[in-house]
């Protein structure tokens, strides 16, 4: 991904701000029912980062495991779901796209849990698309 860095960004009240220095990879969009109720979204837009390269510049983050594995970062002010951690994959950290200042400097480069979608959520054309995660391939168009 060509992004220059260093992104910035935080949560909707600004109790909590933070700078992702590293070059973000696996841009995408989840679709998967966790992603959804956690953030009260149709779907939501991650990327990932190294853990060494994130840092919070203002405040801190409260964490709740959402899954036997994962663990979602948010602002104990205004709720804003920031961050996601999988024990299971302690070199990158995932990053809400939303809450970055500018967030269309990290357009996603995939849909995955597509499986998961709501019914009446579209997929734009031109993406690929993963019913699961991505190590099971794309979807068919």
């Amino acid at each position: 991904m060509d992004t220059p860095i260093p992104l910035e960004g935080g949560c909707l009240c600004g109790a909590v701000r933070y700078r992702a220095a590293g070059t973000p990879f696996n841009s995408t969009v989840c679709h998967c029912t966790d992603c959804r109720r956690s953030a009260g979204a149709a779907a939501v837009a991650w990327f990932s980062i190294h853990p060494r390269d994130f840092a919070l510049t203002r405040g801190g983050l409260r964490e709740h495991a959402s899954s036997l594995h994962g663990r979602r970062g948010f602002c104990a002010s205004c709720g804003s779901s920031i961050t996601f951690r999988n024990d299971d994959q302690p070199d990158e950290m995932d990053i809400a796209t939303a809450t970055l200042d500018d967030p269309a400097r990290v357009p996603p480069r995939d849909h995955v849990w597509t499986a998961s979608r709501l019914p009446w959520v579209g997929l734009p054309p031109g993406l690929p698309h993963y019913p699961r995660g991505r190590s099971e391939g794309p979807a068919e168009p």
